[in-house]
């Protein structure tokens, strides 16, 4: 996820396409980093997003607005008295460097029109926005940057603005094929890091696209490639520069499983495994309907990108920031009962003896007229097995005080046994509930879906709370402050290919709630054997029979939403929903059945439409 030179060139094609005539009509600071620019066009207004924040710099063209504070900063307030009403002459980037130049011009006080411009800097914890007069000079900046924070260069009132040259790096776009040949076969490094160390504005995501196109492996040393591979290398950079020079973007992001992992202004065809989609009409939301494997979505302009992209990103941030303590809880107990199962387990193997126990307490009380005082065994022949046996004795006991003691320990290892096997069962249970859970807790989208999860932890005990009464149907429970918890969160709602609607529950009461509540006796119930996972409905609607390619759609989905999911096949257990039982007492989320069929499915949901998530 690279804010790279260029998709700087990406989004300024884009801005000077769209804003480029423009008089900037309002301007605000939400944040202390952030400005948001209102710029009236012949095609009606539009909203510039632009932000120094160091851990996520951005500048792109959005719909939404933010709310500002009462009392603008003083940065804010400079830039209101400079460039209201301003018109936008040229938005420019030198070379492929991450800066973008806006050139302004607007009439002072005394009617004379003056130039200005407002360069941002993407440059990490270095970004900036720096507003210049015509001659270059610094108004002022978001953030001053004196001689004790940069021996390079000071961003302060009065000093020349410039743009600091990038060390020991070239120009992509105006560099020769033998200045590339030389620079890249000097460096003795894998091809893909030479070539983003070696020239501006080429970011190592792009760097190994580029070496993809070239068909190198770009984490081969340079050493090992010929002029020829080189050359095939400069061919793809070429290309790349003439994309840049008629603007042809295409931007794209790069999916995983449905979450996004690199974006670029360019396709990025080493991830372009299986499918290419268009984004949705509105962005910032999670794209929905797309496959589970590695594909690409391309979007019409690199600021609908980007607005997706961060949306997305932060969004999985978030859920993963607000699931942190409850994952922490859920492990915790879940170590401590795998812990408390193995001991118990343990234990329970020691108690394989109270069998012969048992028979050597008979055989003695049977043949121990045999055994002289003093002996230390005594053999016999088991009437069991009508095999001999020894048994040893306590030479300072009779033959019938052993057979005592030996009764005694079996007796001892039996209620060890009987206890056991009752304490193994309900910590087994535990086990499952805890990693059912866990499950939940790894298809948890939104913070909605963390409120069943907590308010399950909660009834079970591992997080304190007060007595509360859980309602179903959107009426929620009691938080700590006793008021009902509004529950939104819902199931997911799919679409499969033959038309038939497939329900999938995100954690253990919705599971309940989809297999007792929703579903009616015909439907279909489909699980993943033998671990956690979540219940898959798919409702008949009174058709009489389901297609073939529809139940293999309903398992693909079982192994998904389940702990199997990176397995290449999980087993699925599918049955019709009136065979479908819950014993009374039992968890959330646990079912018993005797009579079902079973498929393999693979954990890949290609081609099942998502309706709502």
């Amino acid at each position: 996820m690279a804010f790279d030179g260029v998709t700087i060139a990406s989004v300024v094609s884009e801005l000077k396409q769209n804003l480029l005539g423009g008089r900037i009509y309002k301007i605000a600071q939400p944040e202390a980093d952030e400005l948001l620019l209102t710029i009236k066009t012949g095609d009606g207004q539009k909203r510039l997003f632009l932000s120094a924040e160091a851990s996520l710099p951005l500048i792109y063209l959005t719909e939404s607005n933010k709310p500002s504070p009462m009392t603008a900063p003083n940065f804010c307030m400079l830039l209101r008295k400079h460039l209201q009403n301003g018109r936008i002459t040229d938005i420019s980037q030198p070379g492929l460097e991450r800066i973008v130049s806006i050139h302004i011009e607007h009439l002072d006080e005394m009617g004379d029109l003056c130039r200005k411009t407002l360069v941002i800097e993407i440059m990490g914890k270095h970004s900036n926005i720096i507003f210049c007069d015509s001659e270059n000079r610094i108004i002022d900046s978001i953030k001053r940057v004196s001689a004790a924070v940069s021996s390079v260069r000071e961003v302060l009132p009065g000093k020349p603005y410039f743009v600091v040259e990038t060390q020991d790096k070239l120009d992509a776009l105006s560099t020769d094929y033998q200045t590339f040949y030389e620079t890249l076969s000097a460096k003795p490094r894998p091809l893909f890091k030479a070539l983003y160390g070696s020239f501006t504005g080429i970011s190592p995501i792009l760097a190994q696209e580029l070496c993809f196109r070239a068909r190198l492996d770009g984490d081969t040393s340079t050493a090992a490639f010929t002029e020829a591979d080189f050359h095939a290398l400069y061919l793809v950079l070429d290309a790349l520069k003439e994309t840049i020079a008629t603007e042809k973007f295409a931007p794209c992001i790069s999916y995983t499983d449905r979450q996004p992992v690199e974006f670029a202004a360019i396709p990025l065809t080493m991830y372009a495994g299986h499918t290419s989609a268009s984004a949705p009409p509105s962005s910032g939301t999670r794209t929905e309907g797309l496959p589970s494997g590695d594909h690409l979505v391309s979007f019409s302009s690199m600021s609908a990108l980007l607005e997706t992209y961060y949306a997305e990103k932060n969004t999985l941030t978030r859920i993963r920031q607000k699931s942190a303590d409850l994952r922490r809880i859920v492990q915790t107990a879940l170590e401590r009962n795998v812990k408390k199962y193995d001991l118990q387990l343990r234990q329970m193997q020691d108690t394989e003896k109270r069998e012969k126990y048992r028979i050597y307490g008979e055989l003695l009380n049977t043949y121990g007229y045999s055994a002289t005082p003093g002996d230390k065994s005594i053999e016999v022949v088991n009437y069991y097995t009508n095999e001999p046996m020894t048994i040893p004795l306590d030479e300072t006991l009779s033959a019938t005080e052993n057979a005592k003691v030996y009764f005694e320990k079996y007796n001892k290892l039996k209620r060890t046994y009987e206890a056991l096997s009752e304490l193994t069962e309900e910590v087994k249970a535990e086990i499952d509930h805890l990693e059912s859970i866990s499950a939940a807790l790894d298809i948890a989208l939104q913070e909605e879906d963390l409120v069943e999860i907590r308010e399950e932890l909660i009834e079970s005990g591992y997080i304190r709370g007060r007595d509360h009464d859980r309602g179903r149907g959107g009426k929620g429970g009691n938080a700590k402050n006793g008021k009902k918890v509004k529950i939104t969160s819902k199931p997911f709602h799919y679409l499969s290919s033959d038309g038939f609607h497939i329900y999938v529950g995100k954690n253990n009461y919705q599971n309940d709630d989809l297999t007792f509540r929703f579903a009616t006796g015909n439907d279909w119930w489909f699980h993943a054997k033998g671990m956690a996972g979540s219940h898959v409905v798919v409702k008949t609607e009174g058709a009489a029979e389901l297609p073939d390619r529809t139940f293999e759609e309903a398992a693909r989905l079982a192994a998904y939403y389940s702990k199997g999911r990176g397995a290449d096949k999980v087993e699925i257990d599918y049955i019709q929903k009136k065979h479908v039982k819950k014993p009374g007492g039992a968890k959330p989320g646990f079912v018993v059945y005797y009579t079902n069929f079973s498929m393999m499915a693979e954990g890949n949901i290609d081609g099942i439409t998502l309706i709502s998530q």
